[in-house]
């Protein structure tokens, strides 16, 4: 028996690193899960993973999971991923908004039109999403969203600035965007927690090596010992989408400090355990 046994699962971002992970967890616990990103094979995007290797693997171990190719930047393509979901598997039980679109530019040098996208993916497709899996949650009074947070949420403080480096590493967008996604997380918890649906948030407590954080020079390797297992993320997520709502719903937390609280894991360390995260994550 698994924890998501028959739960229609939707995972952004599946293709590769943490979705993956994810995905591959939550299927593993039961879940039919439908895999969204843009990459369907290998070689379609520089950077490795697909939505091919994922869904392969899952099945590989007995699971069931199906592929959706779709850019969550549009609110036509959102509509169309949750309608192929329902087709294949039926009313959605569990929503992970985990896709990401980042760049790592000082605000002085944005293009306008990467912080729209950027905006788009991060901030208002998990707006969409919500919203549309809402129409499948509330009428039968249960189901939960986890949204992906970042410990880039945790703002540099105020000046001033001895570290010259600060203020250009050009986190200040993406940061932004994964406050503003604590602060989403708990006002839907507040509007539908009398329809039973749980609304959760979650970072990693250390940086995950993946294909991404690599390739941003978050990580030297994705054998980083300064890292945190993916195994982690996934299974904070797993928590989240399966315990009892008034165990979790409206929480902003990190991936080891949850599961430290929650007796899956004995040790823990980084930012909610060894440091405090954010506001909304000690409220």
């Amino acid at each position: 028996m698994g924890r998501l046994d028959g739960k229609v699962v939707v995972v952004t971002g599946a293709s590769r690193g943490l979705g993956a992970e994810i995905a591959s967890l939550l299927a593993a616990e039961g879940g039919r899960v439908v895999c969204a990103a843009r990459t369907l094979r290998e070689g379609d995007h520089r950077l490795a993973g697909s939505l091919e290797t994922t869904v392969e693997g899952i099945r590989a171990r007995g699971g069931e999971a199906h592929p959706v190719t779709v850019n969550i930047a549009e609110p036509v393509e959102c509509e169309r991923l949750l309608d192929t979901a329902r087709k294949v598997y039926g009313p959605v039980d569990v929503m992970v908004n985990n896709a990401a679109l980042t760049y790592f530019v000082p605000i002085k040098d944005y293009a306008v039109g990467k912080w729209i996208a950027s905006w788009n993916v991060n901030v208002h497709a998990p707006f969409v999403l919500s919203q549309l899996v809402l129409a499948d949650m509330i009428p039968r009074k249960r189901g939960a969203i986890v949204n992906i947070g970042s410990g880039a949420a945790i703002g540099p403080g105020r000046g001033p600035y001895p570290d010259p480096a600060a203020g250009v590493r050009g986190g200040t967008c993406y940061g932004a965007q994964k406050a503003a996604l604590e602060r989403f997380t708990q006002g839907l918890a507040a509007e539908v927690y009398e329809h039973g649906v749980s609304v959760t948030c979650v970072s990693p407590s250390q940086v995950v090596p993946t294909p991404g954080t690599v390739y941003h020079k978050l990580v030297k390797g994705l054998d980083d010992p300064r890292g945190e297992r993916p195994e982690l993320m996934a299974k904070a997520v797993l928590l989240l989408a399966s315990e009892p709502l008034d165990r979790v719903t409206g929480r902003v937390t990190y991936s080891q400090q949850i599961l430290k609280e929650f007796g899956w894991i004995t040790d823990g360390r980084g930012r909610g355990v060894d440091t405090p995260g954010t506001g909304y994550s000690s409220s």
